[in-house]
């Protein structure tokens, strides 16, 4: 797939992207904690977090349910175009003092409008790029710039330059690597075929939710994943309090966490190949089962290191789950159904979390860092036979293309 320039120049423009938003992932819990006045800190983290999803989860609707029709490279100009510039205004502020929370909740709810739509649109492009037969390497890549760039190198750059340089500087990085991944998508995304393919549908506007209905395993599964990443939301919110509480550490080991996650889902991403002769249905429940082990983990114990280990184990167990998720998506898909259902699973899927992160900042306000985790392991848990029946049960005679992937 790498031999391909197109889908090369992609795939090393949103690794670079997902970075700067790998660095936000320690640098605004740290910006949000300096800034919250009279706001309770996990309610104003859980603001701070959720403010990225709301605009861009009523436009990514409106895309997924054929409201809106705008080619994907369309779509990832103008996220990159919008975020760098939102993004660098709110650096100048944070770096000079003039940030208030209000302000940096305003800018992440602006900036972030079209994020779950260009997120959609890169994979679109990339997976139309290498054809069915690399569709699902390509989503394995995809799993790795990820896991690599987001909790890897963005939340340990994030760590050093939040000790060294302040929390501020993370909002420049951002916005840089979204101005790489414009000048990738310019470059590597033919003018004036763009999209074509994934807008190309003979005239329908069928909503992306009436073909899943002719999938009921994918439509059920993204009602699974929507719980599921429902559930995992008050970890975000509950980690930087839990560093600082139960670990006694800083931005630093708050950085450490994240990263240990992402070398552990590094890994677990890199196997994903070898996991495409596996059932994959079996495969995705299994992988609810084996994270919901991890939040609960980490509340009973006070120590870095093991914290890090659990956090690797989790990282490696989770990381297959988008990739094979997305692979059974599409490869039941016409071209013309792609950009709809891509961008409805997308948004069914992330639209979970400012809804979990609205839950959790109450939630761990009342039950505490640990007593968050705990709880999120637990509802994960029993989730997980929901899963199971959902996902695994039989698929009705004369339905072949619920059995696809």
């Amino acid at each position: 797939m790498l031999r391909d320039r197109r889908i090369a120049g992609l795939l090393l423009g949103d690794l670079l992207a997902n970075v700067g938003t790998g660095m936000l992932l320690v640098a605004m819990p740290v910006q949000t904690l300096s800034r919250h006045g009279d706001v309770p800190k996990a309610i104003a983290i859980g603001l701070v977090e959720a403010a990225p999803f709301v605009l861009s989860t009523v436009l990514a609707l409106a895309i997924g349910l054929g409201r809106v029709r705008v080619p994907p490279c369309t779509l990832l100009v103008a996220d990159c175009l919008l975020r760098s510039l939102t993004f660098a205004v709110l650096g100048v502020l944070a770096v000079t003092g003039r940030l208030t929370l209000p302000v940096l909740i305003a800018g992440l709810l602006c900036g972030a409008t079209f994020r779950l739509a260009g997120s959609s649109s890169r994979r679109l492009l990339a997976t139309s790029a290498a054809g069915e037969a690399g569709r699902f390497s390509v989503n394995g890549l995809l799993g790795l710039n990820t896991t690599f760039a987001l909790y890897i190198a963005g939340p340990v750059l994030g760590g050093v330059v939040v000790a060294t340089a302040g929390a501020g500087f993370a909002l420049f990085v951002d916005a840089g690597g979204a101005l790489v991944l414009l000048a990738a998508t310019l470059a590597c995304v033919p003018r004036g075929t763009a999209g074509r393919d994934a807008l190309r549908d003979g005239g329908t506007h069928e909503s992306g939710w009436r073909i899943l209905r002719r999938r009921p395993v994918a439509a059920r599964l993204l009602v699974v994943e929507f719980f599921f990443n429902f559930l995992y939301m008050p970890v975000e919110v509950a980690l930087p309090l839990y560093v600082s509480g139960s670990l006694h550490a800083g931005a630093s080991g708050l950085g450490m966490l994240w990263g240990a996650l992402g070398a552990g889902a590094f890994v677990g991403a890199a196997l994903v190949s070898r996991l495409r002769n596996l059932p994959q249905r079996p495969l995705l429940v299994a992988i609810i089962g084996l994270w919901a082990l991890c939040p609960i983990a980490l509340a009973v114990t006070g120590d870095l290191t093991v914290a890090l280990l659990v956090f690797g184990l989790g990282g490696l167990v989770y990381a297959p789950f988008t990739p094979v998720a997305y692979s059974f998506l599409q490869s039941g898909l016409a071209p013309g159904e792609q950009q709809q259902v891509v961008t409805l699973w997308t948004t069914g899927a992330t639209v979970a979390a400012p809804l979990g992160l609205a839950l959790g900042g109450p939630l761990i306000e009342l039950a505490g860092s640990t007593g968050g985790l705990v709880l999120s392991g637990v509802l994960t848990l029993l989730l997980l036979p929901i899963a199971a029946r959902a996902v695994l049960g039989r698929i009705p005679e004369g339905n072949p293309t619920c059995v696809s992937a």
